[in-house]
């Protein structure tokens, strides 16, 4: 089998009919769709099991409540294709995207990652359109396409072999940017693509868009991590805003490590070069306290 389409459901009655229609229109034959029902206490999981009941490329798996990582994990235990790819119970994949994507899997590609539109409530798009390019260093990849904001697993195929070392983390929140870089530093090559296309619903509720600080806290960890493993400026000042966020939310002195940035490193936009230099001239703890300051006048304001 080549792919193994992964659907995490919990709480998604209301969208996962539209969710596993664009699945259905998506013009490929030799797949599979592995719903989890991780313990919804909503009717998912009888929707779950009609799907199964109607379509052979179906199959459920029914469990206990986990969560998003857990629930991944268990489908990834099962899945029979080569290839792995995440969807989102609230989310669609525009239609014939895999079709387009399939061919891209070449004998050394183990990533591919597609485009990825973020659909507001009020309809407004925000789309990350990548250039069609193979990159044979993880390490090229991670900074020349900024990767490290863009670590969604939803907008992207992974050899399935690519997890026999690698789990996804159960209990912590913005679980992929824990596991992309692993993910990222085993493969051979990663392809960027302009076809298909990812569509992802804002939900206002959902647990990244509610993050206050020891969710970013968690996401902080996840930096700093793969910061020792591909150190640069730009992506350093990127891991500093999620400092000084964690710093806003939480008051915990900063566990970033303090590193002087040349602001006149080739490629920093000016909003960047400023961020340098105050960085340089204050030092991370007082930036943290500016920060922290600017905002609280700005909202008293």
């Amino acid at each position: 089998m080549k792919l193994s389409i992964i659907v995490p459901v919990y709480r998604s009655e209301a969208t996962l009919d539209r969710c596993l229609q664009s699945i259905i229109r998506q013009d490929i034959t030799d797949y599979e769709v592995i719903l989890v029902d991780d313990g919804s206490p909503d009717g998912c999981p009888q929707l779950c099991d009609e799907w199964a009941a109607k379509d052979s490329h179906f199959r459920v798996v029914h469990k206990s409540n986990g969560g998003l990582s857990d629930a991944r994990n268990a489908a990834i235990r099962v899945a029979q294709g080569e290839w792995l790819t995440f969807v989102d119970a609230d989310d669609e994949v525009a239609p014939a995207s895999y079709a387009a994507l399939l061919p891209l899997m070449g004998p050394d590609t183990d990533i591919i990652e597609y485009p990825i539109v973020r659909r507001h409530a009020s309809g407004r798009d925000e789309r990350l359109q990548l250039p069609c390019r193979t990159f044979s260093s993880a390490r090229d990849y991670w900074l020349c396409t900024k990767g490290y904001t863009h670590t969604y697993a939803c907008n992207k195929l992974y050899r399935k072999a690519l997890f026999q070392h690698v789990t996804f983390p159960v209990g912590r929140v913005f679980e992929d940017a824990f596991t992309q870089p692993l993910l990222l530093q085993q493969s051979r090559a990663v392809t960027t693509t302009s076809e298909g296309c990812y569509i992802y619903h804002l939900n206002p509720q959902g647990i990244t868009q509610q993050a206050q600080g020891p969710q970013l806290a968690m996401l902080l960890d996840a930096h700093l991590t793969t910061l020792r493993t591909w150190p640069d400026a730009e992506y350093y000042l990127h891991v500093v805003n999620i400092q000084m966020d964690v710093y806003e939310l939480t008051g915990q002195q900063p566990v970033l490590p303090f590193l002087r940035v040349n602001p006149f490193t080739r490629g920093l936009s000016l909003k960047l070069r400023v961020k340098a230099l105050l960085l340089n001239i204050l030092g991370l703890r007082a930036l943290c306290k500016l920060n922290k300051t600017l905002h609280r006048w700005n909202s008293n304001h």
